[in-house]
């Protein structure tokens, strides 16, 4: 009866080991965050530029739809490119770790041993460590990835999700100032309440997942979007009068 159980328990148990870290290698965190951030400051400051040139309702209107759409493709796009070319880098380095582990195993096997050696394993363990980990083929490169280059083969980021979300996000952003014009404001305050509360509500989301306090960055992330968007102002108040 014992023996049953014990030989349907398995010897080594995995416990995962990130289960209390958060994922901060996901491909789809960095560019939803900056997508939002970057839609809300760069159409809010769009619009008090037209705005400081006494631009009409319909014009600030024009203008907003044209930064969002404009805005949108364009980090969708930009994410692509750098995440797909960050993509074949790596799987370059994969496959060129691949080709040197089929050309010359008993090498990779020495240098894989000599790298637990040189974090303090014994060279004896260290050798037998590495000749066990080194029986499967895929198990062996993605250790040597892990290890030598720093990536993990099964964890690459996509290009899909990262384009996505810099375009759902940023759209988003650059939504929110846009919608007080949109529901028949004609002035440039309910905007500006609006985009206030979202600057200070993105600073606080990304408080949340890093080890900032949530009104530190929610108040650094209102004082530079303000700033970027009264220099907008100023400047299309200044030039507005000379233009048209």
């Amino acid at each position: 009866m014992s023996a049953t159980i014990l030989e349907a328990e398995p010897a080594h148990p995995r416990i995962p080991a990130a289960d209390h870290h958060r994922d901060v290698n996901g491909g789809w965190l960095r560019p939803a965050v900056f997508g939002a951030v970057d839609g809300l400051v760069s159409n809010f400051a769009l619009m008090t530029g037209v705005v400081g040139g006494a631009a009409s309702n319909g014009t600030v209107i024009l203008t907003g739809l044209a930064g969002l759409a404009a805005g949108a493709c364009s980090m969708a796009a930009g994410e692509y490119t750098s995440v797909a070319s960050q993509r074949e880098l790596v799987q370059a380095e994969i496959e060129a770790e691949r080709l040197e582990l089929s050309r010359n195993p008993q090498g990779e096997l020495a240098e894989l041993a000599q790298l637990y050696v040189s974090r303090g394993v014994d060279p004896e363990l260290a050798h037998e460590v590495a000749r066990q980990l080194s029986r499967d083929p895929e198990l062996t490169l993605e250790i040597h990835a892990r290890e030598e280059l720093g990536i993990d083969p099964n964890d690459l980021p996509s290009p899909l999700v990262a384009a996505g979300s810099s375009f759902l996000c940023f759209a988003l952003g650059a939504l929110l100032p846009l919608l007080p014009y949109l529901l028949g404001a004609t002035s440039l305050l309910p905007a500006l309440l609006l985009a206030a509360l979202g600057l200070f509500a993105c600073g606080a989301v990304v408080a949340r997942v890093t080890a900032r306090s949530w009104w530190f960055s929610g108040l650094r992330q209102l004082v530079l979007g303000g700033a970027a968007a009264g220099v907008t102002y100023l400047l299309g108040w200044l030039i507005g009068g000379h233009v048209g």
